[in-house]
C-alpha cells in the first residue's frame, strides 16, 4: 500500500485513496504556526474526560432494565435485529419470528454482565491507547486511519465520527431538557410546553416552537470549550466529581438497604442472561476514545493518553458494578420490569424503601451532570475531529482556525455547536440514536486494524505502550464490534449506510480534489 513517509505525489486517484500520512508529517503539522493548539492537559484531566463521555445518566437508568430483561414485538422488518433476521432466516426459512424480540432477565448477575463487557471494551481501548501514544494527534480514530489505512479510509472514518459525535450529542441534549424540565415541574416550576419540546417527535408535529433548553444546555457548553481547553477540562473535573459524588451516595444509603435475599436467584435465566445483558449495558462504555481527541492539547501524550483511557475503563467498571450490586440488593429484581421502576430505578429504589428526599435530589443532581459532562466532552472531541480534517485539507480550512487568544479551534466549537443545538431544539431522535452505537463500533473496528498494519508496516517505530498478543488481541476486538453491529437494526444499518454514500459523494466532489496528496500531484 503507497504511503506518504517519502512524500511522493499521487498519480492517481486509486493511488491518491490508499495513501497514508506519514506519523512524522502528522506530527510536524500539528506544531505549524495559526494551527497549534495549546498543551495543557495532564494524566487527571484525561481521565475525567473519559468518565465525563462514558458515565452518563444511564448508570442511574440502564442497570434495572437490563437486570429485568425485556420484550417487544417490532413494528417492522426495518426495526429487527439484523442477526435475530438472519438467525431466523436460516432456522425457519421466514423472518417472522425476528419481529418477536426480547431478552432474557440477568437479575443480579448484571454486575458479572458489566464486568465482561469492560473486558470486552478494554480490547479496543489497549488499540487505542497503543496508536494514541504514537501518534498524539487529535482526531481519533481518523488521523489513525490516515496513517496506517489511507486516506479514503480516513475520510470513511472522519464521516462516521461526525454522524457519531451529532447524533449522540443531539440525543442527550435532547434528554436533558426532557429530565430537566420534569424536575422543574417537581418543584413547581412549570416550562412552557411550546418552548421546552421537540418541535418533532414520535413521526408527528407536537405543536412546540422550539426545544429551548436543549439548545441552551449546548450553547453554554460551546461558550466554555471556545474559552480554553483549560477552563472546559476544569468545568468537567467539577461535573464528574459531582457525578461520582452521586453515585458513591448512592452505593453508601443504597447498601444499608440491601437485603441479600434479593440476590437470590443470582442468575435467573444463567449465563444466557448475563450475556444478553451485556449486549445492552455495552453501550454505557463508549465514550473511552474521547479522550483520545485530546492527544494534540494533553502534555505527554505518550505517557497520559494510555492512563487515561485505562483508567477511566476501570473506574467506571468498578462504579457500574457497585451501583449494579446494590440497587439488585435493594429490590428484586421483577420489580424493574416497567413503569417508574423501568425509567429511573435508582430514585424508585430510594423512594419505595423510605430514603430521605435529599438522597433521591442528590440522584437527580448526578444524572444531570452525568448528561451535561458528555455533552461537553462529546462537543470538545467533535470539534477535535473536524479541526484535524480540516488540516488535512479534507474539510475547509475555516474548521482547523485557531483563535489567536483562546488556541482553541473557535470556528469548529461553534458550528458544532449548530449541527447538534438546532436539531436538539427541533427534533428527538428516537431510535435513530442507534447511529451513535453503529459509528463508534465501526470506528473501533478500523482503530483495532490500524494497529494490526502499523505493527507490521513500522515494527520498530518506538511504543511507550504495546498491545500485547497483536494480532490476536486487535482481532478480538474486531469480532466483538462486529458481532455487536449485527445486534443493532435494520433501519440503523440502513441509515448508516446512506450517511456513508452522502460521505464519498463530498469525498469525490470535493475533499480529494483539497486533499495534501491531491495539491502535490497538481
Amino acid at each position: 500500500m503507497p504511503t506518504a513517509t517519502d512524500r511522493e505525489p499521487a498519480d492517481s486517484l486509486g493511488s491518491q485513496m490508499l495513501c497514508c500520512k506519514s506519523i512524522d508529517k502528522l506530527i510536524a503539522d500539528a506544531d505549524e504556526p495559526g494551527h497549534r493548539l495549546e498543551k495543557k492537559l495532564g494524566p487527571w484531566s484525561l481521565t475525567a474526560l473519559g468518565i465525563g463521555a462514558i458515565i452518563g445518566s444511564g448508570i442511574f437508568v440502564l442497570t434495572g432494565t437490563a437486570a429485568a430483561g425485556e420484550h417487544f414485538e417490532a413494528p417492522s422488518i426495518l426495526h429487527a435485529q439484523v442477526l435475530d433476521l438472519l438467525v431466523n432466516l436460516l432456522r425457519t426459512g421466514s423472518t417472522a419470528g425476528a419481529l418477536m424480540h426480547g431478552r432474557p432477565a440477568a437479575g443480579p448477575s448484571i454486575a458479572i454482565s458489566f464486568l465482561l463487557v469492560a473486558v470486552a471494551c478494554s480490547f479496543a481501548g489497549l488499540c487505542y491507547a497503543e496508536l494514541a501514544s504514537m501518534i498524539p494527534i487529535a482526531g481519533s480514530a481518523y488521523t489513525y486511519s490516515y496513517a496506517t489505512l489511507g486516506e479514503i479510509f480516513a475520510w470513511i472514518i472522519g464521516w462516521d465520527l461526525i454522524l457519531e459525535y451529532v447524533v449522540s450529542n443531539v440525543a442527550v441534549a435532547v434528554g436533558f431538557s426532557g429530565y430537566s424540565k420534569a424536575q422543574l415541574a417537581a418543584f413547581g416550576i412549570n416550562l412552557p410546553e411550546k418552548w421546552a419540546s421537540p418541535v418533532w417527535a414520535s413521526g408527528h408535529w407536537t405543536g412546540a416552537y422550539f426545544n429551548l433548553p436543549g439548545f441552551l444546555i449546548v450553547f453554554l457548553l460551546t461558550l466554555l470549550l471556545v474559552r480554553g481547553v483549560r477552563e472546559s477540562a476544569e468545568a468537567n473535573n467539577v461535573m464528574v466529581l459531582i457525578k461520582i459524588g452521586a453515585i458513591l451516595t448512592f452505593l453508601v444509603v443504597g447498601g444499608m438497604l440491601v437485603k441479600p435475599a434479593n440476590w437470590t436467584p443470582f442468575a435467573p435465566s444463567g449465563f444466557a442472561g448475563i450475556v444478553t445483558g451485556g449486549a445492552i449495558v455495552f453501550f454505557t462504555y463508549i465514550g473511552f476514545d474521547s479522550v483520545s481527541t485530546a492527544a494534540e492539547e494533553c502534555r505527554t501524550p505518550q505517557r497520559d493518553l494510555p492512563f487515561g483511557i485505562i483508567a477511566s475503563l476501570i473506574v467506571c467498571t468498578l462504579l457500574y458494578v457497585g451501583v449494579a450490586v446494590v440497587l439488585l440488593g435493594m429490590l428484586k429484581y421483577t420489580n424493574f420490569v416497567s413503569g417508574e421502576a423501568a425509567e429511573a430505578p435508582v430514585a424508585y429504589a430510594l423512594k419505595v424503601l423510605g430514603a430521605h428526599p435529599f438522597y433521591r435530589s442528590i440522584i437527580v443532581v448526578g444524572a444531570l451532570m452525568g448528561m451535561i459532562s458528555s455533552l461537553l466532552v462529546f462537543q470538545y472531541g467533535q470539534a477535535r475531529i473536524w479541526y484535524a480534517m480540516s488540516r488535512d485539507g479534507l474539510l475547509p480550512k475555516l474548521f482547523s482556525a485557531v483563535h489567536p487568544r483562546f488556541k482553541t479551534p473557535h470556528w469548529s466549537t461553534w458550528i458544532a455547536c449548530f449541527a447538534v443545538g438546532i436539531p436538539a431544539g427541533m427534533v428527538d431522535i428516537g431510535d435513530a440514536a442507534d447511529l451513535s452505537n453503529i459509528g463508534t463500533l465501526f470506528a473501533f473496528t478500523l482503530v483495532s486494524l490500524g494497529v494490526i498494519f502499523l505493527r507490521r508496516r513500522q515494527p520498530d517505530r518506538p511504543r511507550t505502550f504495546r498491545v500485547p498478543f497483536v494480532p490476536w488481541f486487535p482481532l478480538i476486538s474486531v469480532v466483538l464490534c462486529g458481532g455487536l453491529m449485527t445486534g443493532l437494526t435494520v433501519i440503523t444499518w440502513i441509515r448508516f449506510v446512506v450517511w456513508l454514500a452522502i460521505g464519498l459523494m463530498i469525498y469525490f466532489f470535493y475533499s480529494r480534489h483539497n486533499s495534501e496528496f491531491a495539491k502535490r500531484a497538481s
